[in-house]
């Protein structure tokens, strides 16, 4: 039994979804970016009234939608506790640096 073709556009669109949280579940900024706007198409693409069989293919790409757009918003935390992290560590070191004077290294002895 083949699948039925007027369903294909919503199957195309689970596929899509699929895809982006799949890239958003690795970090793959880069690769998700160049997927934008492909989600407005699949979705321009499809009858203003969809088929009753096509609500099942509906709902799941909505839902995996909604995970990705979970999983950006933990990767956006993520990489905004790594910077705080990193300008923490720098006032750390800036105050370390500051709180003896200036520090000097000490001279190479070409003596020895």
């Amino acid at each position: 039994m083949s699948p039925d073709p007027s369903l294909r556009p919503y199957a195309a669109l689970v596929a899509h979804a699929e895809l982006e949280l799949e890239l958003a579940g690795r970090g793959e900024v880069t690769e998700l970016a160049g997927l934008d706007g492909r989600w407005d198409e699949l979705v321009g693409e499809l009858p203003e009234r969809p088929p009753a069989a096509a609500a099942p293919l509906l709902a799941r790409a909505r839902l995996i939608h909604d995970r990705t757009h979970i999983e950006l918003l933990r990767l956006r935390e993520s990489l905004l506790a790594d910077v705080a992290g990193g300008v923490r560590a720098k006032r750390t070191a800036a105050g370390y640096a500051g709180a003896g004077g200036a520090r000097s290294v000490p001279a190479l002895d070409t003596r020895a």
